[in-house]
């Protein structure tokens, strides 16, 4: 399932206003998003790309080092509560950005490859689910904050049954995070398999993330291709 064009917005923020690649590779948590971002950057890499660099959302900004605080739980809002939704959104936003600014775009203007792990489609998609409002609402409020954000040359989701990755999170024996209920990855894993729908201007595959890792990349990689060949 694929789509073209872009937001309705600048055109220095056009995604055909560049040199370089910008690829996002999206999915709830354990979908493994982290993995194939850094396998395909070692393809890309091997296959003789001149400059691939791999990013992730959080940012390792200084606001994506905030926001990650948060997420772990070790900032909380008075009262020792989770920042609400739109805080987070707002948040989000910022370090996104900056992420821009300091990051992505230097490396697309010198002909680079960037292959984020998440962006803008985690923020439409974890707050809107998370606001209590409603999807609608929530998405659309998310859209117009990030309307200045640079639009990616394609988005992959990697698709994951709910039940499937919470049992690979519990394998990393890790603290869960704040969007880490079983709940609310199931409404997350239905938002993402709709994602075209609430980003009609983006390109956007969304491939089965069952399987092995070289199963998986295999995937992305032949989304890959098929959008820059």
């Amino acid at each position: 399932m694929t789509r073209g064009g872009t937001y309705d917005m600048p055109a220095s923020t056009m995604s055909n206003a560049r040199a370089g690649r910008f690829v996002v590779l999206e999915g709830i948590d354990g979908a493994g998003t982290t993995t194939q971002t850094a396998r395909l950057i070692e393809r890309l890499r091997s296959e003789g790309t001149r400059t691939a660099r791999a990013t992730r959302e959080p940012s390792d900004g200084p606001i994506g080092a905030f926001v990650r605080q948060v997420l772990t739980g070790r900032i909380v809002a008075p009262g020792g509560r989770a920042p609400g939704w739109a805080t987070m959104a707002l948040l989000f936003a910022a370090d996104r950005m900056d992420h821009v600014e300091s990051e992505i775009e230097p490396i697309l203007a010198d002909g680079g490859v960037v292959v984020s792990d998440r962006y803008d489609a985690s923020s439409l998609a974890y707050q809107s689910v998370s606001s209590g409002r409603g999807g609608e609402p929530a998405v659309d409020w998310i859209r117009v904050l990030n309307r200045h954000a640079l639009r990616p040359d394609l988005t992959i989701v990697i698709d994951l049954p709910a039940d499937v990755a919470g049992v690979r999170r519990e394998a990393r024996g890790e603290p869960a995070q704040l969007y880490e209920q079983n709940e609310v990855q199931q409404a997350l894993a239905a938002f993402y398999r709709d994602l075209a729908r609430h980003m009609p201007n983006d390109r956007i595959v969304v491939i089965d993330g069952s399987g092995t890792i070289e199963e998986v990349h295999a995937r992305v990689y032949e989304a890959y291709c098929a959008r820059f060949s």
